[in-house]
């Protein structure tokens, strides 16, 4: 438990933002890398771009910070659903 605490709260680096989000453009890999986010914080903006975040969190907390940041690079171009 101790190495997954302490890998969630280092720097991630390009291959760990390609094993959370996926295959992105090496733009938005660039863009996300000069947030310096952890890795928790690409798994919760992962959660959140796929629709499993937190239910309370989705239903009454904003996504802050650079996870929030990061969602927003990762679904920019995505179309809105419809409602």
């Amino acid at each position: 438990m101790r190495d997954r605490q302490a890998e969630d709260a280092s720097p991630a680096g390009a291959d760990d933002l390609r094993r959370v989000l996926g295959d992105l453009e090496d733009a938005r890999v660039l863009e996300i890398l000069a947030l310096s986010p952890t890795v928790a914080e690409l798994e919760v903006a992962a959660m959140w771009a796929e629709g499993q975040g937190d239910v309370v969190d989705r239903a009454g907390k904003l996504l802050e910070g650079k996870a929030a940041r990061i969602y927003e690079i990762v679904t920019r171009d995505e179309e809105p659903p419809d409602r």
